[in-house]
């Protein structure tokens, strides 16, 4: 059926090697702009929760797409005014329909945009993205709207809506993971980089004073800190000025170092 093959197509958005949560996004608004009956654009959300000075908890968009540049306007008048679908969803964490803006009187102040931005019916539904352990309340609002009123057939676009959400947050959760790897393997790749040339710096100084590893690594401590560098920008420049066709040895705090 064609309600589950979309629903499908959205999940598998979070499942390729490499895809970045923009593009992620991008691609789940365009999809369901094409593919949800009488959608003319659809917008959809990452929000993460964040605690005030006083205690009090409030999300925060950490990113989003729109299929339509519109809809981008939309969100930025909601976000600013905390009035509107969208808001709506998130902070009540409960499904917001809208038949007709211009019959609405629950966000006077986003009535106006929400004309000039052709958004006048919709539907919005936030789902929780799974946690594992990251504590920061993420949350997706999936929402498909139209430029005309009463665009949508409540029994069938509200509930698939709800499902192309649950889809969107165990995709756009999966992107996460995927991100979370990528920047442990290259912090891990940093640090055996820092490691090596750190090594490489301890024995050029072993070889140069005749001393052991550690009065070398304390060596190079001190002129990080007379210096203001970090140990490994000093490390790599000993090992630059000791290597290529001229090398010559500079000791560690000679030259003003």
């Amino acid at each position: 059926m064609w309600i589950e093959r979309l629903a499908r197509d959205i999940g598998a958005l979070g499942q390729s090697e490499g895809t970045t949560l923009e593009r992620a996004l991008d691609q789940m608004s365009r999809a369901a702009a094409l593919g949800v009956p009488g959608c003319s654009a659809a917008l959809v959300v990452v929000w993460r929760e964040v605690e005030g000075p006083d205690g009090s908890v409030r999300h925060v968009v950490a990113d989003y797409g729109a299929s339509h540049a519109d809809l981008s306007t939309a969100l930025e008048h909601q976000y600013t005014s905390d009035q509107g679908p969208t808001v709506e969803a998130v902070r009540e964490m409960r499904q917001v329909r809208v038949g007709d803006v211009l019959r609405e009187h629950r966000w006077p102040r986003y009535t106006s945009m929400a004309v000039q931005c052709g958004d006048r019916s919709s539907v919005t539904v936030p789902s929780e993205l799974p946690g594992e352990g990251r504590g920061d309340g993420r949350v997706v609002t999936f929402g498909v709207h139209s430029s005309r009123a009463d665009a949508f057939d409540e029994d069938v676009v509200v509930p698939l809506t709800a499902l192309l959400a649950e889809h969107a947050a165990a995709a756009l959760h999966n992107v996460g993971r995927q991100a979370d790897a990528a920047r442990e393997t290259a912090h891990m790749r940093r640090a055996m980089s820092a490691r090596t040339v750190i090594d490489q710096a301890k024995g050029i100084i072993m070889h140069a004073r005749g001393c052991d590893a550690d009065a070398a690594f304390t060596a190079l401590r001190e002129v990080a800190q007379r210096n203001r560098k970090k140990v490994v920008d000093v490390a790599r420049d000993l090992v630059a000025e000791n290597t290529g066709p001229q090398q010559r040895m500079r000791r560690p705090g000679t030259d003003g170092r």
